[in-house]
């Protein structure tokens, strides 16, 4: 993808020299004249690199540095001044600009200059990657090994690179909001939104307008203009969980919203173009919803181009040690409390246990566990505060 570099500076002559030597090394190059129309284009476009004049109407550009920190501190700026001095320089870079070049412009010097920015912004780019990477293996992958477990992962792998929507299934508090995070984190769409919609808590009356969102005055309390769910999720993936508990008028919207890839606000009548990944999750039986008219066949089906189904814990218990183990190091450092070990007995306890709340009780009792017990967790501890 080519480098989109904002040049915002007050003569013209000075940003078709820039933008002229930029294209030429394949660089894509925005303009603007001012320093206020600059930090608007900064606000509403993608832009990787910009190159600031300091002294301009309206807005100069130290201001500009000082918004640019604030709204996109990431995005570096090399500042350009034809009243170059030491006291300049040094304050700009004080500020965060990467570097400063005086006029009139050198513009071997300046290609070097954006060269480095650039760099540099690559290899900050590559080390968050690579730091999600390691976060992802070192503690936010789905844990267990257990075979209904290891199905899943490998489903997750083999799906989550493409754009194919994804039904997720499997009793309450299984993990499928976990999955669905997965199929996010490792797709191509992990740098944009996930964005979470729990269709069983809002009204049936506004999740149509919390799903496409609503034109001011469209209803009673809509003072002004609000973007939706789809919207938000912009590039990224929307997870629409309990999605048997749709109403039926936001299942044809959602069905639309797949077919034709855009969607309309309440109360408007403009179509938004939407590129999103849909993920939904549910714990009902969605044919046999279909069977009782309360959910539409033609909408499971363009949910369901991938089918994921999340075990129950009891279907998986040799996964319970290592459970327990990782609940137990999560929760000691959320709480700030001395890690707490656990013996064999009691696991082979917990083994035992009807998990009918599944994963969300598992952690809800070793929470218990942690609190109440002493420095180990023992049988006896499980016998008496698990019921």
């Amino acid at each position: 993808m080519a480098t989109t570099v904002l040049v915002i500076d007050d003569e013209r002559s000075i940003r078709s020299s820039i933008k002229e030597i930029l294209e030429y090394e394949n660089m894509e190059v925005l303009e603007a004249g001012d320093g206020a129309e600059g930090l608007r284009m900064l606000k509403d476009q993608a832009i990787d690199l910009v190159l600031c004049d300091i002294k301009m109407p309206k807005m100069d550009g130290m201001d500009v540095l000082d918004g640019l920190q604030i709204i996109k501190p990431e995005i570096p700026i090399i500042m350009i001044s034809g009243h170059g001095t030491v006291e300049n320089a040094v304050e700009s870079l004080k500020k965060g600009a990467f570097d400063f070049i005086e006029k009139p412009v050198d513009l071997n010097r300046l290609l070097i200059a954006v060269k480095h920015a650039v760099n540099q912004t690559n290899l900050v780019e590559e080390n968050k990657n690579l730091k999600k990477k390691i976060s992802v293996k070192a503690g936010s992958n789905i844990i267990g090994q257990s075979e209904p477990i290891t199905q899943v992962i490998e489903m997750i792998d083999k799906v989550a690179d493409t754009d194919a929507r994804v039904l997720i299934t499997g009793p309450n508090g299984s993990g499928k909001e976990l999955v669905a995070k997965q199929l996010h984190e490792k797709s191509s769409r992990k740098k944009a939104p996930f964005v979470e919609v729990n269709c069983a808590a809002i009204p049936a009356e506004l999740i149509e307008s919390e799903l496409f969102g609503h034109e001011k005055g469209a209803f009673t309390s809509a003072v002004k203009q609000r973007k939706g769910k789809f919207e938000l999720a912009e590039g990224g993936t929307l997870f629409l969980d309990e999605i048997g508990d749709m109403s039926a008028s936001a299942q044809a919207k959602v069905l639309r919203a797949l077919q034709e890839k855009k969607i309309t606000r309440v109360g408007g009548d403009k179509d938004i173009k939407v590129n999103v990944r849909v993920v939904a999750a549910t714990n009902k039986n969605l044919k046999e919803e279909i069977a009782e008219n309360r959910f539409r066949e033609d909408l499971y089906h363009r949910l369901g181009v991938i089918l994921i189904e999340v075990p129950a814990l009891n279907n998986r218990k040799g996964d319970i040690p290592e459970l327990v183990n990782h609940f137990l190091t999560l929760l000691s450092k959320e709480q700030g409390s001395a890690p707490k070990s656990i013996d064999d007995k009691a696991l082979k306890l917990l083994q035992e246990y009807d998990w009918t709340g599944n994963i969300r009780e598992l952690r809800n009792v070793v929470e218990r566990l942690l609190i109440l017990s002493g420095n180990e967790i023992t049988a006896s501890d499980v016998e008496r505060y698990v019921r």
